[in-house]
């Protein structure tokens, strides 16, 4: 333990950043990374989908893991499950349980479809998002969703989440 003091004033006199190596990343570069969407919209990239595009996207993409319509696939359900979250057995679904339209948008951009993530273009992102909502019928069958339309559906758990009012930040650190 003898080394733990020079290291420790080495450290401390040493600049935070003290590396030569690498470059700054550009401002192209970043927006690669800069993709994640808050519930308020900021973030969602131009594009736009229809219900009826998503569908057809949807069935393409989607259906083989989610099932047709959302429902009866090999992974997690996207459809149903309204009213049932204060049950015994409660299904949680994006039209029963997610609190936002934007966070659906995100996660089908970010993660999906499960064998290429990432590689639906907006607009079809949009449009499967649309579709998934009009499932659960929180979009009627003909609408079309942009960066300006998503923000303003209200999803049916929209106030299901609220903060614990005894929850501390500061508890989370394990002080040693």
């Amino acid at each position: 333990m003898a080394w733990v003091a020079p290291v420790a004033a080495l450290a401390l006199a040493s600049p935070v950043f003290a590396y030569d190596f690498g470059r700054q990343a550009t401002a192209d570069e970043i927006a690669l990374w800069d993709i994640d969407v808050r519930p308020d919209g900021k973030g969602l990239p131009p594009g736009a989908g229809t219900v009826k595009r998503g569908k057809i996207v949807f069935a393409e993409n989607c259906a083989a893991c989610h099932g047709e319509n959302g429902v009866g696939g090999i992974k997690d359900q996207l459809v149903g499950g309204q009213g049932t979250l204060s049950s015994q057995a409660p299904v949680k679904t994006v039209g029963s349980y997610w609190p936002y339209a934007t966070t659906l948008f995100d996660y089908i951009h970010r993660a999906m479809p499960y064998q290429a993530p990432g590689s639906l273009n907006n607009d079809d992102v949009y449009a499967v998002a649309a579709y998934i909502l009009s499932l659960n019928g929180i979009v009627p069958p003909g609408s079309k969703l942009d960066r300006n339309t998503l923000p303003s559906v209200k999803m049916p758990n929209r106030n299901g989440f609220v903060p614990d009012p005894a929850f501390d930040p500061a508890k989370l650190f394990i002080k040693r």
